[in-house]
């Protein structure tokens, strides 16, 4: 059975690029990025399906799991670089293209080399004990992707939010339909309070994968720094 060919690397580079320039975006702008292996996997089964009626072959499911393991890896050094990238501009250092290369190269690196002793210990070992959810819930996408066009996943939700998100933020931006980060700051006697909201599609669709109980705990943080915290700051020691 075909694994490692040609194709299904150039795919996962191209979506491995996409994926982690929008997760560096993401980590620097909220703190946090969400996992790109399912979209990678649902978009590479429908690629290579749409290629084999048009007279192409179609992909292994080895195949397929390569084009998600490249796709997920780009947006995995994109969160370890986003993360790092701010402490080094803090410590006086400029960002420089072979800094910030030296960093992901070394990231990645580091991870694959610890992954070969924890893989069995982790993996292997552990099967069944630990649930790895969203590793068995891309597994289950590739597996049914491999059975039958029937009952593989479908890439035109992905896609209709790409194309939803993307003439909501073009709107929104580019041609100013909407404000978009309404803010509400208080005087006197709560000064230094404030609130604010950044309306974007980006943010809607972390919200919607990490879940209403996690992103309330990021809300009451929020809440905490700016209705409590602050002002508590500026009552103390005002300017």
């Amino acid at each position: 059975m075909r694994e490692l060919t040609l194709l299904p690397l150039l795919l996962g580079s191209v979506l491995g690029v996409i994926f982690g320039a929008s997760s560096l975006y993401l980590v620097l702008k909220v703190g946090l990025t969400v996992s790109a292996s399912i979209p990678v996997a649902v978009i590479s089964i429908t690629t290579f399906r749409l290629l084999g009626k048009l007279g192409g072959r179609d992909a292994t499911i080895l195949e397929n799991n390569i084009v998600q393991t490249a796709g997920s890896a780009g947006e995995s050094i994109a969160f370890g670089v986003g993360v790092t990238m701010p402490a080094i501009l803090i410590l006086g250092f400029d960002l420089e293209v072979t800094r910030v290369m030296l960093v992901a190269v070394l990231g990645g690196l580091l991870g694959i080399l610890m992954m070969i002793p924890l893989r069995r210990a982790l993996i292997v070992q552990q099967h069944g004990l630990l649930k790895y959810p969203e590793g068995t819930a891309c597994a289950e996408v590739l597996k049914a992707g491999a059975a039958d066009a029937r009952d593989s996943a479908s890439a035109a939700p992905i896609f209709i939010g790409f194309l939803i998100g993307a003439i909501y933020k073009a709107v929104n931006v580019a041609f100013k339909g909407w404000k978009d980060v309404p803010e509400k700051i208080f005087g006197a006697p709560f000064v230094g309070g404030s609130i604010s909201a950044e309306i974007s599609p980006e943010l809607l669709g972390v919200g919607y994968i990490i879940g209403p109980r996690i992103g309330g705990i990021m809300c009451a943080g929020g809440v905490l720094a700016y209705l409590v915290l602050i002002p508590a700051i500026k009552f103390s020691a005002p300017a």
